[in-house]
């Protein structure tokens, strides 16, 4: 590796001779992650560029980011109409609730169901939401239109940008019934900027594109209003608790934008989503019955695009390969595949293949990130 113009390197390792490269005591550069919490003395590294280097204090709380961005939103928004796309996760019930607060009965929250959902999971987040956040909430039931758009697509990036189009074809035509709407509101947070290669994170590669992020159409009606865009996860959390939302809306495990269409290997068909649901509900089943679902980052299965050979009984079977993933992370930057006990394993494994017709063999995924993302498209 050669170095920048009047740079040297002040610290190595034996894989790197340039850890760390500095210009005079101006410019102080790292080849590796210390934001991440599997780097040994990250954040005291960061603590002391911040502190000692930089001179900075420690100003950022919850109340104080609360308190910025409320004042924030009300000069961005000023008597304008916002609608939110609403989908029950952490970042865009934290959103919506910030939202609220600024412009209050401006907003108007829009939770879509696009087929791509849980097992009974439009019913509890409509529950949910109308009970605490007491927010103007239109549903829409837009399944058939999502389905519909990714019939024969198997490419992941396709998919995740045709989902990304929907969502917006969907909000926009929603919103007629609303009048003159100038604002979308998104839960979009920093691992999703950084991941999808934008011109704030344009030294990053792209490593997939969120369906909120590079997967939005490049003409809108609409402005974008993002007030999460550069907190992670778990700050995201904290604000949640600050601005006194419960522990099921605050801890509630990541799932994805896209829903099960990234959860499923290759074209995207009810008969999987059906499928990919019954094993989903056992796997969360257990996780729960366990006293597991706060421990886990997250937990769900994967439909492998991979058939198998299996017996029940006397009789051949030709199923679905099921991959289970559970992992533990912080900030989703990083994560590690979660050492769940055998006996548990064995539960999830034993129910998937008596009780979800279609599968016959169940895999554990042990891959952690990197190499691999959370996600498997």
């Amino acid at each position: 590796m050669k170095l920048p113009p009047e740079f040297n390197a002040i610290a190595s390792t034996e894989n790197s001779p340039t850890s760390v490269i500095a210009k005079e005591d101006k410019f102080i550069g790292v080849q590796f992650h210390p934001e991440v919490a599997h780097t040994e003395y990250g954040k005291t590294i960061i603590d002391n560029f911040i502190h000692g280097i930089c001179g900075c204090g420690s100003l950022w709380t919850p109340a104080n980011f609360i308190e910025d961005t409320i004042k924030r939103l009300k000069n961005q928004i000023g008597s304008g109409k916002v609608i939110c796309g609403l989908s029950g996760g952490v970042d865009s019930t934290v959103a919506a609730a910030l939202v609220h607060r600024a412009v209050g009965d401006q907003l108007t929250c829009i939770f879509v169901d696009n087929g791509l959902m849980r097992l009974e999971e439009p019913e509890r987040i409509k529950d949910t939401c109308t009970k605490y956040l007491k927010i103007n909430l239109k549903y829409v039931d837009a399944a058939d239109q999502f389905l519909s758009a990714l019939e024969n697509i198997v490419d992941p990036e396709e998919k995740r940008k045709i989902i990304g189009k929907e969502f917006i074809d969907v909000f926009e035509k929603t919103s007629l019934d609303l009048g003159q709407v100038d604002f979308l509101a998104q839960g979009t947070v920093y691992p999703d900027v950084i991941e999808s290669q934008t011109e704030e994170s344009g030294a990053s590669a792209k490593i997939k594109t969120h369906h909120n992020v590079g997967g939005l159409p490049e003409k809108m009606k609409m402005q974008l209003v993002e007030p999460l865009r550069y907190l992670f996860k778990d700050e995201v959390r904290e604000v949640g608790l600050a601005l006194g939302l419960p522990d099921v809306m605050v801890f509630r495990q990541p799932f994805p934008g896209p829903g099960l269409a990234i959860r499923i290997i290759g074209e995207v068909t009810r008969e999987k989503l059906d499928i990919l649901r019954q094993v989903e509900w056992i796997i969360m089943d257990e996780v729960k019955d366990n006293n597991l679902y706060r421990e886990l980052w997250q937990s769900f299965a994967v439909l492998t695009g991979t058939k198998s050979v299996g017996v029940v009984g006397d009789h051949r079977t030709y199923g679905y390969v099921v991959a289970v993933r559970a992992v533990t992370s912080n900030e989703a930057m990083t994560a590690d595949w979660a050492r769940i006990p055998y006996d548990i394993l064995a539960n999830i494994s034993n129910r998937i293949a008596n009780e979800v017709d279609g599968v016959n063999r169940i895999v554990y995924d042990i891959t952690s990130k990197p190499p691999g993302t959370i996600e498997w498209e």
